[in-house]
């Protein structure tokens, strides 16, 4: 037995490691496709192309879930699907805040595609080191579950009946006014770079950060904030840490595909955030019920997950199917069209002697 064979049947976190290895070439390549292929030249992204991108990963998602059930039986795979989907589901509130992010600094849509882009990257690591915690607190500590579930419960009360009317106000966002602060920002875009070099009022060049990296850090901070709530809902469907970190990276490379159609019809979801609540709080429930009745079968989670899902995107459609209302990201960017008067991308003419980097 050889030194590499040994390493990749060494488990870690409770799977050999070349279940792992295997996972992170799949998206390495995913992703390598993605930007390095399909939008190398940073074209927009129309509703079509969205489409099809966010299929393309779907049946990735979904390819992986029949590799996890001939490896580790119907079960896990049941597992992994529910947590595939709720990922995706919790997530479509992510959709507003990013595109008022987008709105808000006036991000043409032929560059957000490279923000959502380098936004997954931070996912994948941060998502990681919140999945390795959480397994090791309920590994050490089973009572942690009942947190996890008491959480679940407010989180999906507070959702049915808390309205928030007001969007952010993202003038004022202690992290952005802090990297304000302590960066050099340009006052406009330069194309599609996070960074460039131009000279100061002393003509000596300098770094400066440029409003489409305050954007991505804004969005890998949304990121942050709604794993809150959809790293403990997969926690309450498995505690397998390969289950809940490959379903949760493969639901969030379909959803980022997926921005751009949803986008633009996102205002019509008008019951989703209702249905939302409902699996929080059906999630929540299955943690107490478990000590009472047992674990509730994967194939019910599931079911129930996915029939209340459906059951309010349906009614969202049905009711909104006659209004006229605007898509969100329109809304904002007219917004910012009135505050700053510059989203067209290009390169301010007082900068052009600037080097993008």
């Amino acid at each position: 037995m050889t030194a590499l064979h040994i390493f990749l049947t060494t488990p870690f976190l409770g799977t050999a490691t070349w279940f792992w290895l295997a996972f992170l070439a799949i998206i390495i390549f995913l992703l390598v496709l993605d930007l390095g292929v399909l939008q190398r030249d940073h074209h927009e992204i129309g509703v079509r192309e969205s489409l099809l991108l966010y299929s393309g990963y779907f049946s990735c998602g979904l390819a992986f879930g029949g590799w996890v059930w001939y490896e580790f039986g119907a079960t896990h795979a049941l597992e992994y699907f529910t947590g595939f989907l709720v990922e995706q589901s919790l997530s479509m509130d992510n959709v507003f805040v990013m595109a008022m992010i987008f709105g808000f600094f006036g991000i043409p849509r032929r560059y957000q595609h490279q923000v959502l882009f380098w936004g997954i990257l931070g996912a994948i690591v941060l998502r990681g080191v919140m999945i390795g915690l959480g397994a090791a607190l309920v590994k050490e500590f089973e009572w942690v579950m009942y947190l996890f579930g008491a959480f679940l419960l407010f989180s999906g009360v507070k959702m049915l009946f808390v309205k928030h009317d007001s969007e952010p106000d993202l003038e004022h966002n202690p992290v952005l006014r802090f990297l304000r602060r302590h960066m050099r920002v340009t006052p406009t875009l330069h194309q599609h770079h996070f960074f460039v070099h131009q000279p100061d009022a002393s003509g000596k060049t300098l770094r400066y950060a440029t409003p489409l990296f305050l954007a991505l850090v804004l969005v890998e901070l949304a990121d942050l904030v709604f794993a809150v709530d959809s790293v403990p809902a997969i926690f309450a469907i498995t505690t397998d840490p390969f289950i809940v970190y490959t379903s949760n990276i493969f639901a969030i490379l379909g959803l980022r595909a997926l921005y751009f159609s949803l986008a633009a019809m996102i205002h019509r979801f008008v019951y989703l955030k209702y249905a939302l609540a409902l699996v929080l709080v059906f999630i929540g429930t299955k943690i107490f019920l478990h000590g009472f009745i047992g674990k509730i079968p994967a194939v019910v989670s599931l079911g129930v997950t996915f029939g209340l899902l459906v059951g309010g995107i349906l009614l969202s459609l049905l009711k909104t199917r006659r209004t006229g209302e605007e898509p969100l990201e329109i809304v904002s960017q007219e917004k910012r069209e009135v505050r700053v008067g510059n989203v067209d991308g290009g390169v301010d003419p007082r900068q052009k002697q600037g080097t993008d980097v």
